[in-house]
């Protein structure tokens, strides 16, 4: 057992000890005053001993089968995890074991889960983002680092029932961040050099984070960006509250407000309420022309992020697809002809409109992204992940695959070409935590396929991503982009593909 005596917290902490790291898992770092309510820190435990040997409760959220989409084999067993509405306001403290020897404090990542902002994929109880591995790692790389992994609201307890404060979730997030600007110092951690980072609605989060000027060094954005869930204007949430609510009269119960945390979450299903959004905030205007506090990024994609809206596209008639293609204005016609849509090819449309969706909402992002950084002056390091599927190559380097192999939380160790690229994508993200440049910010890496890893020029990054796409795009309106994708994607999400 890991114990020590937090002064500032003035609490003593009882973590674990794993080998050369240890853990303090589940510290409370807010409180809830009530459903819907701002969140307010946690600010010290009165001389108490806090067990930290187990993991908070999450938000509570309908039951989704992460090991799905991830090909985990079935015979593997998730840790049940625990579920608070006033509770769910915990992180997870890495520290190499030997940190009371070491002399200057150590930079720390701070990481943010995805699960399209209504559920928890890839929490370290899962393993699936588990942070031992990347901090045992850094300390055989001689650069160590402290990781602090959040859980915060989900679903429409994050959302609001538009009454009062929204983006509930992103408010949390900040709390956290402000509270291990307070507080890690004391674990041994640099609060002036912190690296935010996320994946899918992680990195959604982190981006505004970034745009909003949460006091940050550097991010990390990974499959995820404002691109990916702009902010939208408060009557869409205000219709979705609305549907929720009348879901919950013909149950027999009364507002959101009042309402049953199960009977909540029965309503969200029955609606098929599978992803939400961050509501319009003036702190999120003009985020596409804002670079914050942060001055350095590392930003990329995997090949195949479209596979979460697969099932739903392929119910999908080549009409729908054509029609859907034709509100891309004055590039409609070239558009459908490069993305393959056509009435008489069923097949290929379906897969355009897939490789459609995967460059308008991650692929351009980086490309955007990259480019406002660097014409501000700031670093920035990109990359794209072609490693396929450890557990079913065909499935191809997919969306959220690259928790498996960062994290290397789960054994990887039947799939050899997988637990390499895993291995260097640790070593690269370590690096850039430490502030080293992980690779030349005038090339890209990549990680795959094969287990290979190199740095790529714009020739062979031509080879694996979509360009003459991708610079179609950037001629189009972004009313446009959009108007395309909604009509291929709204409502057809999910982890089940």
């Amino acid at each position: 057992m890991a114990e020590f005596k937090h002064g500032t917290l003035n609490a003593t902490l009882r973590g674990i000890d794993l080998g050369c790291v240890r853990q303090f898992r589940g510290i409370q770092y807010g409180r809830i005053p009530g459903r819907f309510k701002r969140s307010e820190m946690v600010d010290g435990w009165e001389g108490k001993v806090l067990d930290c040997t187990k993991y908070g409760p999450r938000c509570p959220q309908n039951h989704y089968d992460v090991g799905h989409l991830l090909r985990i084999p079935e015979d593997h067993v998730f840790e049940k995890e625990e579920e608070s509405e006033f509770g769910c306001l915990n992180l997870d403290v890495t520290v190499p074991s030997d940190l009371g020897e070491r002399g200057d404090p150590l930079p720390v990542l701070v990481w943010i889960h995805g699960g399209s902002q209504i559920m928890t994929f890839g929490s370290g109880a899962s393993r699936i983002c588990d942070t031992t591995k990347i901090v045992s790692d850094s300390i055989l790389q001689g650069h160590p680092i402290i990781v602090v992994s959040i859980a915060y609201r989900l679903n429409i307890f994050a959302f609001g029932d538009c009454k009062g404060e929204v983006n509930l979730a992103l408010k949390d997030q900040r709390l956290a961040i402000e509270w291990i600007q307070k507080y890690i110092g004391k674990f041994g951690g640099d609060a002036r050099n912190v690296t935010l980072a996320g994946e899918s609605a992680g990195g959604v989060y982190v981006h505004a984070h970034v745009v909003t000027g949460a006091p940050l060094t550097k991010a990390i954005l990974s499959s995820g960006s404002l691109y990916l869930s702009p902010p939208l204007p408060l009557y869409r949430g205000q219709a979705t509250v609305e549907a929720l609510e009348n879901k919950l009269k013909e149950a027999g119960h009364g507002s959101l407000q009042d309402a049953p945390v199960n009977e909540i979450l029965k309503a969200q299903a029955a609606l098929a309420l599978n992803s939400l959004w961050l509501q319009d905030d003036p702190e999120l205007s003009g985020w596409q022309n804002k670079t914050g506090n942060a001055q350095e990024l590392l930003v990329g994609d995997v090949e195949y992020e479209s596979i979460i809206w697969r099932n739903g596209v392929e119910t999908m008639t080549p009409q729908m697809i054509v029609e859907s293609f034709a509100k891309g204005g004055e590039y409609a016609s070239q558009l459908s002809r490069l993305y393959c849509v056509s009435l008489n090819r069923p097949t290929p449309s379906k897969t355009g409109a897939l490789d459609f969706i995967t460059d308008a909402r991650f692929a351009l992002a980086v490309r955007k992204t990259a480019r406002l950084w660097r014409t501000v002056g700031k670093r920035v390091y990109c990359y794209v992940i072609d490693q396929e599927n450890p557990w079913q190559a065909s499935s191809r380097a997919h969306h959220a695959v690259d928790l498996v192999l960062l994290f290397g939380g789960l054994d990887l160790s039947f799939n050899p070409a997988a637990e390499k690229v895993g291995r260097e994508m640790r070593k690269r993200w370590i690096s850039f935590v430490n502030g080293e440049a992980p690779w030349s910010n005038e090339k890209s890496f990549a990680f795959g396929p094969f287990g290979e890893y190199k740095e790529i020029d714009a020739n062979e990054f031509a080879t694996r991503r979509r360009v003459k796409h991708l610079d179609l795009l950037e001629k189009m309106d972004i009313a446009n982009i959009n108007a395309v994708f909604g009509a291929l994607a709204a409502g057809r999400i999910s982890l089940l593909n």
